[in-house]
């Protein structure tokens, strides 16, 4: 995977005619916030969202049968959460949202993604509001791989209410 973004794809991420707002989905109560912004400003701006999700590897079995059974499941159980999200999603947008399920670790596999997707135009996250902080992925993103990230960031107070979301966007 390449360090930086190459010129060309710069070019084209600047020249789309749609701004694609990516969400990362996941179980976290944080998560719906993120969704919920990022509809809503996709709405308002004419723009559209993407549900990105990973599917993490299975662990490493002695039967390759058994390694490949656990990683349909969790194809299957990817999609039908990126189903359900989806129509969240045009109830609150107007519009289908584009899905990105891809193999590996979140973090990796959506940086390759940002890399190799010229449409997508900003990423959406919320914080965590546990004691945890803000959460692993937003960790990584605003620390050591930072440089990697070549469209701006978002990142939504994970505590925000509907109402507060709707009157922000």
């Amino acid at each position: 995977m390449a360090e930086t973004e190459s010129a060309a794809a710069k070019a084209r991420r600047r020249k789309q005619p749609e701004r694609i707002f990516l969400v990362v989905v996941d179980n976290t109560e944080e998560m719906r916030v993120a969704l919920r912004y990022a509809a809503l400003r996709a709405k308002a701006t004419g723009g559209r969202v993407a549900l990105f999700t990973a599917i993490e590897p299975a662990e490493s079995h002695t039967w390759q049968a058994v390694a490949e059974r656990m990683e349909e499941e969790q194809r299957a159980e990817a999609e039908a959460m990126m189903q359900r999200f989806a129509e969240e999603v045009v109830k609150l947008s107007g519009k289908t949202p584009v899905i990105f399920i891809r193999p590996g670790i979140a973090r990796d596999a959506l940086l390759g993604l940002i890399d190799e997707e010229p449409t997508v135009s900003i990423l959406i996250l919320a914080a965590g509001t546990g004691r945890g902080g803000p959460g692993p992925l937003i960790s990584a993103l605003t620390g050591k791989f930072f440089p990697r990230l070549s469209i701006p960031l978002t990142i939504v107070p994970g505590t925000l209410t509907d109402e507060e979301i709707d009157a922000l966007t």
